[in-house]
């Protein structure tokens, strides 16, 4: 059986990687406790007894409106990152999950392709992190640049993420709130574990893909969404008037490598998202979903 490293497992993407490649692949996901990439020490000591077929590397430290960006976290996304890749004869092939503020947020343009990359050096920490790490990624064996762009699904801070929070908003009884409204490409968590599966299979020609549905949506029409699914008429706010900067990616070069991809209707997967809140509901406080007024 494909023996699979996943980092970042307690995190949003680890653990719904590490959830639905479980039974297909013999999956090894580490806690920090167990494995903390950011010493170099450490990991050198973890990976002399270990080797496995494919490593996915979704360990990262990100900020958000709530949490703010946290001290020195560039270093520590790219030190963990070199941390792991310096160890790349233990294992196959590295996935790396990068993101699409590689592009910088400053610069975003409408369904951004591949060959966009570097037209700019982002500014902010994690950006850049993300940066630094894809343009490594373009010059050693072994690795593959996954580069997403907003991903939703269980398990995300429904505190901050658009989606879940305006289930949750929606489940508590209150307005679903939309600071401005914008264009951004949503990737459910399920179809990013079928695309991995694949790349997990088949080796990717490509050093880099971004990993997207190439279909952005207007956040106010997933508002509508979660209130259709709900059955309920949610008060839907929009605070700022026009739209915000377009947040997406061309996925060409995703679907021609991959032979084609079938995505899950926008419906159908925020229907799952409610109806799994809807069963988690006591977990969600209602006092954390208006942090920002």
């Amino acid at each position: 059986m494909t023996t699979l490293l996943i980092t970042g497992a307690s995190g949003f993407i680890g653990r719904n990687l590490a959830e639905q490649l479980r039974g297909d692949y013999e999956v090894t996901a580490p806690t920090r406790a167990e494995l903390d990439l950011g010493d170099e020490e450490a990991v050198r000591q973890w990976f002399a007894s270990r080797r496995f077929d494919v490593v996915l590397h979704s360990a990262t430290v990100r900020s958000n409106r709530m949490t703010g960006e946290p001290a020195n976290l560039c270093a520590d996304n790219c030190r963990m990152f070199f941390h792991l890749n310096r160890h790349r004869r233990q294992y196959g092939h590295l996935l790396y999950f990068g993101s699409g503020a590689e592009y910088d947020r400053r610069h975003y343009q409408p369904r951004m392709n591949e060959e966009y990359f570097d037209t700019h050096t982002p500014v902010d920490g994690y950006g850049l992190s993300k940066y630094l790490c894809a343009k490594y990624c373009e010059r050693v064996a072994k690795v593959t640049n996954l580069r997403l762009f907003g991903v939703f699904g269980k398990y995300e801070s429904w505190q901050v993420r658009f989606i879940s929070n305006a289930c949750c908003r929606v489940i508590h009884g209150l307005p679903i709130v939309i600071r401005r409204d914008v264009l951004f490409d949503y990737l459910y968590a399920n179809d990013l574990a079928a695309i991995v599966k694949r790349f997990i299979a088949h080796p990717a020609p490509q050093r880099a893909y971004n990993v997207c549905t190439g279909a952005p949506v207007l956040l106010s029409a997933l508002a509508k969404m979660v209130a259709e699914v709900s059955g309920r008429q949610p008060e839907i706010v929009v605070r700022e008037p026009g739209l915000g900067t377009e947040y997406s990616g061309d996925n060409a070069r995703l679907l021609a490598d991959m032979g084609g991809f079938t995505f899950t209707a926008l419906t159908e997967s925020v229907g799952e998202l409610y109806r799994w809140y809807e069963e988690h509901k006591e977990e969600i406080d209602p006092a954390q979903l208006r942090f920002d007024g």
